[in-house]
């Protein structure tokens, strides 16, 4: 019985004490609106042809579309594909894991690599460094960027709490950010003349950007709460920040710009259940020793949704069943519809004729 009761306290003292690498702090989510209203349930991505990419390969986060139409995607293991062929073709090995992707002005290839900051990639075998810090400071997180007329570079660092390369991926440092709810994401800047400066703080993991047609805002999903923001670049309003979608009934991921006004968000998960404890800092903290089989992650269905400037929801497209994994960015590109994902071993494409 000695034992027992030894065994019994030891497992309370664990459960209670014990150290873990999350500091939770307590936040009020909005109730979540769920798939209704104008995120009422559909299953157009049923039509959604599933594209894999090479055996092995996984993790096509974001697109690219160059100039002359060319489309690129890359991998986890840090490979460079052609997308708009029959089957991916493989272009380049960058390592580094490589998120969010854009054509710059120059025509070139830019990256925001988890690993390695911004890079500039404009042939196989020529990629440069063109951020890795801040001040000083590595970036140790860059997410996805945009690109202005000028070649100003903005782009998101998610975090600057966990170090995807010191933690297994991203994957994993996303759920401590959001489960913490840690504020250190930011957005920043490269001007042409290469200086480098943050534009906007506080942010819980900060995700896609993307600007407007005239680049006088930019746009910033704000994953760990659910919402967008508008950062006012030109005009009165300049410097200011405002929230321009809010309670979203899921944790937004890429945001693409359509080229027309109006704009892609990919849903990586809808809300989960465990936001509920979001207030009790110290049960998340209980709930995280608890291992990682009740730790909160990522649910898999697919959904994505095109707004416009004034952020007016447009079209709605699902994937009930999450036959597609957890998806992470969406663009139309001439007859095609494109859905990325962040770990399945391919993405999905379809016609744009069959877009609601």
């Amino acid at each position: 019985m000695r034992y027992v009761l030894i065994l019994l306290l030891a497992g309370l003292g664990y459960l209670l004490f014990w150290p873990i690498p999350v500091a939770p702090v307590a936040y009020h989510p909005p109730e979540n609106p769920g798939f209704t209203g104008d995120f009422a349930e559909n299953r157009v991505l049923d039509k959604a042809e599933f594209v894999p990419l090479p055996e092995g390969e996984i993790g096509p986060e974001d697109l690219a579309v160059m100039p002359d139409g060319t489309v690129y995607t890359t991998s986890l293991a840090g490979n460079l594909y052609r997308i708009d062929g029959a089957v991916p073709e493989l272009v380049d090995r960058l390592s580094g894991r490589p998120l969010g992707l854009k054509a710059g002005p120059d025509g070139a290839l830019y990256i925001a690599d988890s690993f390695r900051g911004i890079l500039r990639w404009n042939a196989p075998g020529k990629v440069e460094t063109v951020v890795d810090q801040i001040d000083g400071a590595p970036v140790i997180y860059a997410n996805q960027l945009d690109l202005g007329r000028d070649g100003t570079i903005y782009f998101s660092n998610s975090t600057d709490r966990f170090d995807p390369r010191t933690l297994g991926g991203t994957k994993p440092t996303s759920v401590m950010t959001v489960w913490e709810q840690s504020d250190t994401g930011y957005v920043a800047r490269r001007t042409p003349d290469g200086r480098v400066e943050k534009i906007a703080t506080g942010f819980v993991y900060t995700n896609g950007v993307a600007l407007s047609p005239e680049e006088d805002f930019l746009l910033i999903n704000e994953t760990g709460r659910a919402r967008v923001h508008r950062l006012w670049l030109k005009g009165e309003k300049a410097g200011q920040t405002e929230v321009f979608l809010d309670n979203l009934p899921g944790y937004p991921d890429n945001l693409e710009a359509q080229g027309d006004g109006t704009y892609w968000l990919a849903f990586a998960s809808p809300r989960v259940p465990a936001e509920a404890l979001m207030p009790y800092p110290f049960l998340r903290k209980v709930v995280w020793r608890l291992g990682p089989k009740v730790r909160p992650a990522p649910i898999h269905r697919g959904m994505l949704i095109q707004f416009d400037g004034q952020g007016r929801i447009l079209r709605t497209v699902q994937d009930p069943d999450g036959r597609l994994g957890i998806t992470t960015g969406g663009k139309q590109v001439g007859e095609r519809f494109y859905v990325m994902t962040l770990d399945s071993p391919g993405f999905a494409r379809m016609k744009a004729a069959d877009l609601p």
